[in-house]
């Protein structure tokens, strides 16, 4: 199953680990006890059971400060053996198990649309079940479920599962993450201490609204370590596509460093010229909106208000034969 509709697949069936959302926590981080450790390219499967609990309350009680479960968590990290500063982190991602319900949320003040939504909260639970996800009493959308925070932990400290978004990977909302796909992101700390978490039952690209219909699901995957890929910000690679995140203030610095990473993978890769590249990426390289997090720390008086952008420049694998 790839995550179609609300799965009655137990959470642990087919599994060769299972991390339960016990194991969530708010914060991007090597200051923590790993809860697994595996060995790399094995092909195990893993499942990372994430939680909706914190739209459950909001639902309940229209209210932050009610708030007792934590914001966006993420359940791991998962420690992987041999994975060192300077590698990558290839995260495949086989499936995503939705559960019997989404959340729709407004929070006042946020989003593309605070203007028209008011004042006050909106929450909505809506249902997932084998005919779908139900948004509206008339409209039912086939899911298309995707992990919206992934990311492994800095060399230092904890980065955050809200804003912004780091180049180690963080809630940058992508709709690219999805099942079929394999998500590469830096390594900089020995074992990588990989986490997941906001798992969206689905999504528009970019998430201007800020907040999808956000479901509690388990993503399944698989990883293996990548040596001496320096990467300064996360990869996906689809079955026709490689998709490079750009992160910057102003946007136009996000289009840019996003850019350049396909230009060099082109050239230094794939032996193209730089013209060829130049001229290769004009024609068919495009540009998307990213998640809403931003790329640079908000205001600590606006902390949900973006700063930055994040963007995605998506490079079809058909053009890097030489």
């Amino acid at each position: 199953m790839t995550g179609t509709a609300a799965s009655t697949t137990p959470p642990t069936d087919g599994l060769d680990h299972f991390l339960g959302k016990e194991h969530g926590h708010p914060g991007f981080t090597a200051e923590v006890e790993p809860a697994l450790r595996i060995a790399p390219g094995t092909g195990a499967r893993i499942g990372f059971e994430t939680s909706d609990e914190v739209y459950a309350q909001l639902h309940e009680h229209k209210d932050m400060g009610k708030l007792t479960a934590q914001l966006n968590p993420v359940t791991g990290p998962l420690y992987v053996e041999g994975a060192e500063p300077g590698d990558a982190l290839a995260v495949t991602i086989h499936e995503i198990r939705l559960k019997d319900c989404g959340w729709s949320v407004s929070l006042p003040g946020v989003g593309a649309l605070q203007e028209r939504m008011g004042p006050d909260m909106f929450t909505r639970r809506v249902p997932i079940d084998g005919d779908g996800v139900h948004v509206t009493d008339r409209h039912t959308l086939e899911p298309a479920p995707m992990i919206g925070c992934i990311g492994t932990a800095p060399a230092r400290g904890s980065h955050s599962t809200v804003m912004p978004s780091y180049a180690q990977g963080g809630n940058m909302d992508l709709t690219d993450c999805r099942p079929g796909t394999t998500v590469y992101l830096p390594v900089m700390t020995e074992g990588a201490y990989l986490s997941i978490g906001d798992i969206h039952a689905i999504m528009a690209v970019g998430e201007s609204s800020f907040v999808a219909i956000e479901a509690e699901g388990v993503a399944v995957v698989s990883v293996d370590v990548v040596k001496d890929l320096p990467l300064r910000a996360p990869r996906v690679e689809t079955e026709s596509e490689w998709i490079f995140v750009g992160l910057g203030d102003p946007v136009q610095e996000s289009v840019r460093r996003g850019y350049e990473d396909a230009f060099d993978f082109l050239v230094d890769t794939h032996g193209h010229t730089p013209g060829d590249a130049y001229a290769l990426l004009s024609a068919v390289c495009h540009s998307r909106l990213g998640g809403p997090t931003g790329s640079t720390a908000p205001d600590p008086l606006h902390p949900m208000a973006p700063v930055g952008a994040v963007t995605t420049h998506h490079l079809p694998k058909s053009v890097l034969a030489p």
